[in-house]
């Protein structure tokens, strides 16, 4: 006989959990015979541990797809910044283009690296590159991704030229108004017009996307609009307009759903704005960071709710993640499946 079953704590146990045939079986995707894609995807959900996460993943995001395609739903992005140093800044631009996306909060650092990636491209280096060597050849490290400062120059020229223009015609802009009309000039200047439709900032102005920057005083971004200001002393951004517009914005629809790709600023100014109109119906979180140090970017979705941020029957997932590994399959997994039902 089992020493399970001559135990007594176990026969109670053993009696509750006989009939298991309510819970999925776990099972991974079978690759004998011929590859099918779909089922690929679908087989994350009998994964388990986050994979089946992503699972639940694309079927949060084919269930949002579908409420915005009969007009019933907004879907709002949060990302940072290195989302466009990486190879997420393409995917994000088609779904901008594509009209997938209603709206974006963000980092400085998108903004500027967008514009920079139009001018020339950032390339792929290692985690353990000296930073010391690095600092004498004038290449700075973002990850595993070189960004040649050289780079920086190049948009200091796109963005003197952008801020005189954007001061003759609008002296008091909030965040949404640089970023797209940053998007609109992107498609004119002579120096990123060649690789313009590349950039998820001119599909969002071309489209009228709202692209909110709540941190646009950080990074090469804010260093060069400070500097802007000391020659100008009129000018300013209004940054209580965006609250305004983005709370306006997420009112205004019947049903909202948020991805969220890391956290910071962008996934908090995204969130609070939420709050008045009691939460967001569907949330995907995309992160690396775990909720036991209190930081709103490892915030999971049942502490959103506690703020009023995500409804209490809102479809949600949290996949802890590194999301340059989890959102394009979620893209290409999702949209594969919504195409062909279309």
């Amino acid at each position: 006989m089992s020493i399970y079953i001559k135990n007594p704590k176990w026969k109670g146990h053993l009696k509750t959990y006989m009939n298991m045939d309510s819970f999925p079986k776990i099972e991974g995707y079978d690759f004998d015979g011929k590859f099918d894609f779909p089922k690929f995807i679908e087989s994350y959900n009998n994964m388990g541990f986050q994979g089946s996460h992503l699972g639940m993943a694309f079927s949060i995001l084919a269930k949002m797809l579908d409420e915005k395609k009969k007009g019933k739903l907004s879907i709002w992005m949060s990302f940072t910044g290195n989302m466009i140093s990486s190879g997420n800044r393409e995917i994000i631009a088609y779904l901008v283009k594509n009209r997938l996306i209603d709206g974006i909060t963000t980092t400085a650092a998108s903004l500027e690296e967008d514009v920079i990636k139009c001018i020339k491209p950032f390339h792929l280096g290692a985690f353990d590159i000296k930073g010391e060597f690095l600092l004498d050849e004038s290449i700075g490290r973002i990850g595993n991704i070189l960004a040649p400062m050289d780079r920086y120059l190049y948009f200091e020229r796109f963005f003197n030229g952008f801020f005189k223009k954007l001061m003759g015609e609008n002296p008091l802009p909030c965040t949404y108004e640089v970023a797209s009309e940053m998007g609109k000039y992107v498609g004119k200047h002579e120096l990123t017009r060649k690789n313009y439709d590349k950039s998820f900032l001119y599909w969002a102005w071309k489209n009228k996307v709202p692209v909110f920057c709540p941190g646009i005083t950080d990074g090469a971004m804010g260093d060069l609009t400070t500097f802007f200001k000391r020659k100008n002393p009129k000018f300013a951004i209004d940054v209580t307009k965006d609250n305004y517009e983005l709370t306006r914005l997420l009112q205004n629809t019947d049903k909202a759903g948020c991805i969220v790709l890391g956290g910071g600023i962008a996934k908090h100014f995204l969130l609070n704005s939420a709050i008045f109109r009691e939460g967001f119906e569907y949330s995907i979180y995309i992160t690396t960071a775990n909720e036991y140090d209190g930081s709103d970017s490892g915030g999971n979705q049942e502490e959103a709710i506690s703020w009023a941020k995500i409804k209490p029957n809102a479809s949600r997932v949290k996949v802890v993640a590194d999301a340059t590994l989890i959102f394009p399959l979620l893209v290409a997994g999702t949209l594969s499946k919504f195409k062909a039902n279309q």
